[in-house]
């Protein structure tokens, strides 16, 4: 599950599932274009029964585990899409190449995917809640039509699965959200076995997003898991896939850009001071 959380939950606060939280939003605001357009074209669900189909599944993803893109339903804000990598995505799957969606929760990024065109049997999924799989059908309709191989799996513990399928076989992993969840060590870890996952093939890639700050270093984790995380800068990103080049005997062309958003306006209690939407592509030369 990837997340980009604002608060701290406390362990009795996950165990009741405690809705009596910052992350938590009561009512539906508005369901984004990108997504509501995948509900109604793709899923074939009618306009004025999206909010309530969406909040009913949200609903049941909060008593699996709070975690607060949930609560927040920040899952409907699709971000693979925007990138600038997106037309060359789409045309290599169209073309029989792989894509890994890596912590794709209900597999919302995929299904935009497929509603653009790319062959849903081209696509994997992975996460941690094989019961977040089984929401995803049940957001999308599309149990008995979607062919994307979805994979619990932890990407710290070996896997079997994941390595007969996907070693050497991805041509395209996206990550989002899902780096600035763990500390530098567990970073480093993540950028190596992705070099296994990946394509020798030049230019394959890894792109995402998540949350960096313009001063790198360890700071407090801002989900409900507690403990630390590492958040970059440009410049130690770029080292983060330097230091796993040296490790793997591969070499990466790293493009990263800082955004100020609106939500990292203000510093305070649950954003910390510095904070800005890091965006990514790192290709293998």
């Amino acid at each position: 599950m990837k997340d980009d959380s604002s608060a701290v939950a406390t362990s009795d606060q996950i165990a009741q599932r405690s809705r009596d939280v910052a992350w938590y939003h009561p009512q539906l605001a508005e369901v984004p274009v990108a997504a509501r357009e995948v509900l109604e074209q793709y899923s074939k669900i009618p306009a004025d029964e999206i909010e309530k189909h969406v909040f009913s599944i949200r609903e049941r993803a909060w008593d699996i585990w709070p975690y607060p893109c949930i609560g927040g339903f920040r899952f409907l804000q699709l971000h693979l899409p925007t990138t600038v990598q997106y037309p060359q995505i789409l045309d290599r799957i169209k073309r029989g190449e792989k894509l890994l969606d890596l912590g794709c929760c209900f597999g919302q990024e995929i299904r935009r995917l497929v509603l653009d065109g790319a062959p849903s049997e081209n696509i994997y999924g992975l996460d941690l809640r094989k019961d977040f799989f089984d929401l995803g059908y049940d957001l999308f309709l599309d149990r008995e039509t979607c062919k994307s191989t979805f994979i619990a799996a932890n990407i710290f513990e070996p896997s079997q699965e994941v390595s007969s399928a996907l070693d050497g076989k991805v041509s395209v992993i996206y990550a989002g959200a899902f780096f600035h969840l763990f500390d530098r060590p567990q970073q480093l870890e993540i950028a190596k076995r992705m070099a296994t996952l990946l394509s020798i093939n030049t230019g394959s890639m890894v792109l995402g997003r998540h949350v960096g700050n313009v001063k790198a270093g360890r700071y407090d984790h801002v989900t409900n898991q507690g403990g630390h995380m590492f958040r970059h800068d440009e410049q130690s990103w770029k080292d983060l896939w330097a230091e796993a080049g040296r490790e793997t005997g591969t070499e990466w062309d790293v493009w990263v850009e800082m955004q100020v958003t609106s939500r990292f306006v203000k510093s305070g209690a649950h954003v910390a001071e510095g904070s800005r939407a890091m965006q990514f592509c790192v290709t293998r030369l």
